[in-house]
């Protein structure tokens, strides 16, 4: 039997050309550490930095950190590094092997290591894609959430397991080796993102035992947190992932991520100590990423959102099904046209609506089998920053939300844990023992649902739990889904 070799260097030289790296790895010196190896970062930012350095030049590799889970980092010690993106259209799968990166590291089992890697002066950017909660920030106050496991970690009492530990202990390290500038770039999905990951490391630099003054006069005058906008549909690997990887290169990829063609990148101009030439890879420059930011958030991952619920609730898998229930476009349409558009300004010369027509499109894109089941986890975390600043905006205007209260709606009804047929739903949500506690205490009824769940603190403000008008609006969303269902209830919006 003849055994598929496993993607390296060692097999470069048989893969086909449009499939080849623009980048050997370790070609490069290192310049950028990123945290959150996961598979967004390895189809988006290693992209765009493969680009951009292939266009531009610079010392720009990249030491991809894996904060706790080692998978990533042994598939891609044993690949030398690479590993391939495969963009899924209904054209066809295109695959092509990236090689930004110039070391994997594993922080949970050597975090001095990455501590040392931040104090490095050739390291002038930090990147990060590590999802909402691993940032430790109420999503509504932006309050750091203070534990024994982050105290100790910026005491150096032990291993750092915390993203602020890990982020805070290196600075310290920058700091006393006189390393120079840097710049912590957020690359999540948050409003406001640089400044909120600057607000995290300001409320943890201030719990470091011993730390001098200077210390915070030097992370002030030397440290930037430029926001950034980023988009692209990166679905979970599957199998099929790997099958499709492995015969575009005729090698085996245990590290392959797939996503969508469209893609998109805003930054905020600011790194004291430079930068790759992203622009060079289509990468958005600007001096303010809040207008595309607010696009995004809304438009597409508040959209994203509800799809998710609401199919998982009727039963559908993936996004694309979700998007063949009849009534469920049109809703979209609605929400983005009457809730979303109405809500902000959106960047010079962009149409809302239009950009919301692009986004259902690549939802609907065949080749993408995004899970609703996936897309709807960690809702808590999510709902304020995709669909609860909206309402507060039209609120703010005088106007009634009514489809972005059927958001709302839909991810109360979801994190009951029943679709409309009965079948059990899971809750990965961090609140979720909160959110079954305050469930199990309240009556049965669309009402009692809803105000068992307005009561969490941590995900409605206090000015929107209390607004009449929209707990009105999700009651009677409720009311329609829990007698009707899903399919039935858009099927009667009007």
């Amino acid at each position: 039997m003849t055994t598929t070799p496993l993607l390296g260097l060692g097999t470069l030289g048989r893969l086909p050309e449009h499939s080849r790296p623009l980048l050997e790895p370790g070609s490069v010196p290192a310049g950028i550490v990123h945290l959150g190896l996961g598979a967004f970062h390895r189809a988006h930012q290693a992209v765009y930095t493969e680009e951009a350095v292939a266009a531009g030049g610079g010392d720009w590799g990249i030491v991809g950190v894996s904060p706790r889970s080692s998978a990533v980092v042994d598939d891609l010690l044993a690949q030398d590094r690479l590993f391939s993106v495969t963009t899924l259209s209904a054209a066809g799968p295109h695959t092509r092997v990236v090689g930004a990166l110039a070391e994997v590291r594993h922080a949970a089992s050597d975090p001095a290591g990455v501590v040392a890697l931040l104090a490095d002066p050739a390291v002038r950017v930090v990147t990060l894609t590590v999802t909402e909660k691993a940032h430790r920030l109420d999503p509504v106050t932006g309050e750091l959430t203070v534990d024994a496991a982050l105290l100790a970690d910026l005491a150096g009492a032990g291993p750092s397991v915390t993203i602020p530990g890990l982020l805070v202990r290196g600075l310290l390290a920058r700091h006393r080796a006189d390393a120079g500038p840097i710049a912590l770039v957020s690359c999540d999905n948050m409003p406001s993102n640089g400044r909120r990951l600057h607000g995290m490391v300001e409320q943890a630099r201030v719990l470091v035992p011993g730390a001098a003054p200077a210390f915070g006069d030097w992370v002030r005058e030397s440290v930037t947190f430029p926001g950034t906008m980023v988009d692209r549909i990166v679905p979970a690997s599957t199998a099929e992932t790997l099958a499709i990887a492995e015969a575009a290169l005729g090698a085996r990829d245990l590290a392959g991520v797939h996503g969508e063609p469209y893609r998109q990148w805003v930054i905020e101009d600011r790194f004291p100590g430079g930068r790759p030439a992203w622009e060079l890879a289509g990468a958005v420059l600007t001096g303010d990423a809040g207008p595309w930011e607010r696009l995004k958030l809304r438009a597409l991952n508040g959209v994203h959102s509800a799809i998710a619920y609401l199919g998982a609730l009727a039963g559908r898998d993936t996004i694309v099904t979700a998007l063949e229930i009849p009534g469920l476009r049109t809703a979209m349409e609605r929400f983005i046209a009457e809730d979303v558009a109405t809500s902000f300004e959106p960047p010079p010369g962009v149409s809302v609506v239009g950009y919301g027509a692009s986004v259902l499109e690549r939802f609907a894109n065949p080749a993408i089998a995004h899970a609703t089941r996936q897309v709807a986890m960690d809702g808590s975390q999510k709902l304020p920053q995709r669909v609860l600043h909206t309402i507060l905006d039209r609120r703010a205007a005088g106007a009634s939300p009514r489809w972005a209260a059927l958001v709302v709606a839909a991810w109360m009804r979801f994190v009951q844990g029943r679709t409309d047929d009965g079948r059990e739903l899971p809750l990965n949500d961090p609140l979720a023992a909160q959110i079954r506690t305050r469930l199990a205490a309240a009556p049965a009824t669309p009402q009692g649902v809803a105000d068992a769940l307005f009561g969490l603190d941590a995900v409605f403000p206090a000015e929107l739990a209390a607004d009449a008008t929209v707990r009105a609006l999700v009651v009677d969303w409720l009311t329609a889904l829990d007698r009707h269902g899903v399919e039935a209830t858009l099927a009667g919006a009007s």
